[in-house]
């Protein structure tokens, strides 16, 4: 499993909107500024948050984004399932996948979904809180 840029980059914003005081609108240069990431990548970010529900955005001059939900229900596991898709081990646990004619057979189905498991359970300890927290999860 490879987290992408966008994957990260949704955690960093999200962790500094929790920082920046999110339960009022920030703006989108602000942010930006402050994570050091382009404003039009952001932007495509961003959009992807609003429609997974974690944020939600405000247009205008006092517009911006704020979560939509408080920032210590929303787990890491939920962003990056929001931000990279599918986070399953092999393309066969994929959920939208083509059912597998081997599966019933595969001795490697258990050990796959075992360590699906074990990602999303380790990945949903935490929150977004939890990340913004001085010196982060660890």
């Amino acid at each position: 499993m490879l987290i992408s840029t966008r994957g990260r980059y949704a955690l960093r914003v999200l962790a500094e909107m929790e920082r920046m005081g999110g339960d009022s609108f920030l703006p989108l240069s602000e942010i930006s500024r402050r994570q050091g990431i382009s404003e039009k990548y952001l932007e495509s970010i961003m959009v992807i948050l609003v429609k997974s529900g974690i944020v939600e955005a405000s247009r205008g001059r006092a517009g911006g984004y704020r979560f939509k939900r408080p920032p210590d229900s929303i787990t890491v596991w939920e962003v990056l399932e929001a931000t990279e898709g599918s986070l399953a081990p092999v393309s066969c646990q994929k959920t939208d996948a083509d059912p597998c004619e081997r599966a019933s057979e595969c001795c490697c189905v258990p050990l796959w979904q075992g360590l699906e498991d074990v990602i999303s359970a380790y990945l949903s300890r935490f929150t977004i809180c939890d990340l913004a927290a001085e010196g982060g999860v660890f």
